[in-house]
């Protein structure tokens, strides 16, 4: 290769980074962007927000992927400081902050556990907007922070079921766990078990995230009622709860909430 073409060749190159605190996870992001799109190189990978001006001027990324949930410094933060110096693509396992990302001025957003059709979407919608300047993100920044930290005034304290022709108003602290099921939400309690209409995605917006944690797509487990975790099969996770028989699976995408215990 001569030196010009050499030149051409580093100047079409697209260098991205990823940030989350998962190393399963960067490796199948890292994996399925290679089928995706060859040209694309992942120069740098990073388990948090940390040194992110440091990375910046020394990679000097065209795309940044971001999880928006990370520990010491998290994507959100990260986001602050990348401004508008490089496109950015929210990684997230809660859809309802990555739709409210892409439709107020983020690149766009990936879900986790990540699904090759909407990456291969992803990847199409980058493409177009590399020659474009990127977006400037602060106020949707702001806008997740202060979602992400509601107020404990606000969080939920009662569920309320139909039981036949009357309404039974659940406490949420009694709560053990939410599960979809189809159209209707299971609400189960130690004595008890309801269906309410209300998603999975809204409850989260709503319950205290200190005390409901999100295990699975479908599901929302109490961790004051959480007795054991076990390695389950295909090196799952699976959560016995106090005051309940039902073993509850954990995805891979949320294993990394069990680490410490």
């Amino acid at each position: 290769m001569t030196q010009a073409s050499a030149v051409t060749a580093d100047r079409d190159r697209v260098c991205a980074v990823i940030a989350d605190d998962e190393p399963l996870l960067r490796a199948q992001l890292r994996s399925r962007l290679a089928r995706l799109w060859p040209a694309l190189a992942v120069v740098h990978e990073m388990e948090n927000g940390r040194d992110i001006l440091d990375v910046l001027e020394t990679h000097q990324p065209d795309l940044f992927f971001l999880d928006i949930h990370m520990p010491g410094v998290s994507g959100l933060e990260a986001a602050k400081a990348i401004g508008g110096r490089c496109h950015v693509v929210f990684v997230t396992a809660f859809d309802q902050y990555a739709v409210e990302a892409f439709e107020r001025g983020a690149v766009d957003y990936v879900l986790k556990p990540f699904d090759e059709a909407r990456l291969a979407l992803t990847v199409e919608r980058l493409k177009e907007r590399l020659g474009s300047r990127p977006p400037e993100i602060s106020e949707l920044v702001e806008s997740l922070v202060s979602r992400l930290a509601p107020r404990a005034a606000e969080h939920l304290r009662w569920i309320k079921a139909s039981v036949g022709s009357n309404v039974r108003l659940i406490p949420v602290e009694e709560v053990l766990f939410f599960q979809s099921d189809e159209k209707y939400t299971r609400v189960v309690t130690a004595e008890a078990e309801s269906l309410i209409r209300k998603p999975i995605r809204e409850l989260l917006d709503e319950l205290d995230p200190a005390k409901f944690w999100q295990i699975h797509r479908a599901t929302i487990v109490n961790v004051d009622y959480i007795a054991s975790v076990r390695r389950g099969l295909k090196d799952q996770a699976e959560i016995s709860l106090r005051e309940h028989g039902e073993t509850l699976v954990v995805s891979r995408a949320f294993t990394h909430l069990f680490k410490q215990m």
